[in-house]
Parts: C-alpha cells; sequence; structure tokens
C-alpha cells in the first residue's frame, strides 16, 4: 500500500502509534553530535589562532590589511602582498582549471569511447595523489626553465608592452605557481564535473538530439544548463585547494612580498610566507603577526566558500525554475 492509498488521517494515526526503536534515539544522538563536533571544530580553530594573533592585531591595527612593507627587523608588518598574491594565483588558476577540466569531463562523458575514457579518467585522477612537494621539485627543475625558454620569452617579445607580461621572465613567479596550481586544481575539477555531467538524465541529450541540435548544441542545451550548479561545485572544491596550498607554490613563486600586475613578477602568498618564516620568527610579535596572516587566510576562506554557495545556490535555483517552465 501506497501513501496515496491512505485515507486521511490515517498516515497521522500510524506514525503516532509507531514507537520508535531502541537504537533509534541513539542513532539520533550521534548524528548530531557529528554535526555539533564539525562546528565546535571550526569555532575552537577561530578562537585559538585568534587569541595566538591578539598581541599582531593590536600592534599592526587595521592598516595590516593594506599594509605592503614587510619588515620584521623594524616590525613593521603589511598583509597586502600575500593577500594579493593568493587570490591572483588561485582564481587566475581556478579559471584555466575549469575550462581544462570541464572539458575533459565532456570528452570522457560526451564523446571518448569506453576503451579510452577509462584509462584517461583514471589518469586524471591520479594526479590528485601526487604530493604537493613533488609538483615544487617538478616545477623548480622542469616547469620553470621550460616556462622561461619557450612561454614567457616569447610572450614578452611579443606582448611585453602590456603590464600582464612586463618584466624580467626568469621561470620562478606568479606564472609558474598558476600553472602548478591550474595542475593540483585539475583531478579535482575533472572528477566532480565528470560525475555531474554523467548523472544529466538521457532524456535531455534525446530531446535535443530529436529536435535536429547538433552535438555541440546537445551539450550546451541539454547537458551544461543542469550540470550547471555541479560543475560550479567543482570549482568551490578546487579553489579551496589553491588558495590554501602550500609547499609547491612556496617552491615556485619566488617569494618576494611585491605587488605587481605582471604574471612574470616575483609574489607570495599567504600561506608561502607562514611556512618560511614561521620557524625564523624570533619575538612574540612577529609570530603573531604570522598567526594573524593565518586568521586572514581562514576569513578569507570562510569567505570565498560562503560566496560561491551563493553562487551554487542561484544557478540551482534558476535551473530549477527553467525545468518548471518547460
Amino acid at each position: 500500500m501506497t501513501a496515496a492509498e491512505f485515507e486521511p488521517g490515517q498516515v497521522q494515526r500510524v506514525l503516532a502509534r509507531h514507537r520508535p526503536r531502541r537504537g533509534e534515539p541513539i542513532f539520533r544522538g550521534l548524528v548530531v553530535l557529528a554535526s555539533l563536533t564539525v562546528l565546535l571544530v571550526i569555532a575552537g580553530l577561530i578562537l585559538v589562532i585568534a587569541s595566538q594573533s591578539i598581541e599582531g592585531i593590536r600592534h599592526n591595527g587595521v592598516a595590516f590589511l593594506w599594509g605592503t612593507t614587510w619588515d620584521p627587523v623594524h616590525s613593521i608588518f603589511g598583509a597586502l602582498p600575500f593577500i594579493y598574491g593568493t587570490l591572483l594565483t588561485s582564481f587566475t588558476a581556478l579559471v584555466l582549471a575549469m575550462l581544462i577540466g570541464v572539458g575533459v569531463a565532456l570528452f570522457l562523458v560526451e564523446m571518448a569511447p569506453p576503451w579510452l575514457a577509462g584509462p584517461l579518467g583514471f589518469m586524471t585522477e591520479m594526479l590528485a595523489a601526487i604530493p604537493s612537494v613533488v609538483y615544487g621539485l617538478w616545477g623548480i627543475f622542469v616547469l620553470a626553465p621550460w616556462l622561461r625558454d619557450f612561454v614567457e620569452m616569447p610572450l614578452h617579445d611579443t606582448l611585453g608592452w602590456l603590464p600582464f607580461f612586463s618584466g624580467n621572465p626568469i621561470g620562478i613567479g606568479n606564472f609558474a605557481a598558476v600553472v602548478v596550481l591550474t595542475i593540483m586544481i585539475l583531478p579535482t575539477v575533472a572528477a566532480v564535473s565528470r560525475d555531474v555531467i554523467r548523472a544529466v538524465p538521457l532524456a535531455q541529450r534525446e530531446a535535443a538530439l530529436a529536435l535536429g541540435a547538433t552535438r555541440w548544441e546537445t551539450i550546451r542545451i541539454g547537458v551544461l544548463p543542469y550540470a550547471r550548479s555541479g560543475i560550479l561545485g567543482a570549482g568551490i572544491l578546487g579553489l579551496a585547494r589553491g588558495v590554501g596550498e602550500t609547499m609547491a607554490v612556496t617552491m615556485v613563486i619566488g617569494n618576494a612580498p611585491t605587488i605587481s600586475l605582471s604574471f612574470f613578477s616575483q609574489g607570495y602568498t599567504m600561506a608561502s610566507v607562514i611556512a618560511n618564516e614561521f620557524t625564523e620568527a624570533t619575538t612574540d610579535l612577529y609570530r603573531s603577526s604570522l598567526i594573524e596572516i593565518g586568521l586572514l587566510l581562514l576569513v578569507v576562506t570562510l569567505l570565498i566558500n560562503a560566496a560561491a554557495r551563493l553562487l551554487v545556490w542561484r544557478a540551482s535555483y534558476s535551473a530549477g525554475s527553467r525545468s518548471l517552465l518547460a
């Protein structure tokens, strides 16, 4: 008997007579405890980092956010170069990884034969298993010289009049960090996007083909609109790794607290400066300022994830509205 076959009020009477078993309250309590544990961990993390950075917050003030000088010897601390380097490398790598990753996912699901889709998908996911320090070593000894000779020099010779490609192309810098981050984000974006695209109902593709659409039109009309929220979710996961990545970026970005529009210039990120200088912090103020950067990195990550979740919600809502109108 289905729920529709019950008489009015019969479902409520059945539920009222239902006696929960002994294990049900225990299960409910465990689930609630697990949910509260996540909130307690986040709150405790914020409180501990904030308490350890109180001295730096009092000394640096609000000017810490837009200060451009980082001079521990004279107790001058400005975090703007690190914020700029983090956002520049992370968002540029995200854009490149989204373009490549979604293309890989579409190829694996829509075009690749089964004998190629399986091995290629496995090799793409294997990129996520490589440790970040290995990416950093590869970036120093292989990627940076190759970028300097075959990418940065030609771009500098042809487009050097643009501020994005000016400066001295030496291989180590923001451009190398962007490429390394793109490769590290790519498997997450490709794997999640592949699963999301594969979950799109086959009827969407059949309807578009029945109306005479080409393969590209079928993907554009029948697949991408319904997979948009999932693809944006894949971008969130990739961005979360890109913002907090430490070792690989530290080894190839150059570690210079400068602000420049040129991708060939050296830079610094918030995670990199903590990893590089925390063991060298000889004063309490120096150490507290580095922890303050960690607090700032946590706040930036939370803001990015909140904005991304809002974007996913808007995309899901618009897709649902189109489905109802259809």
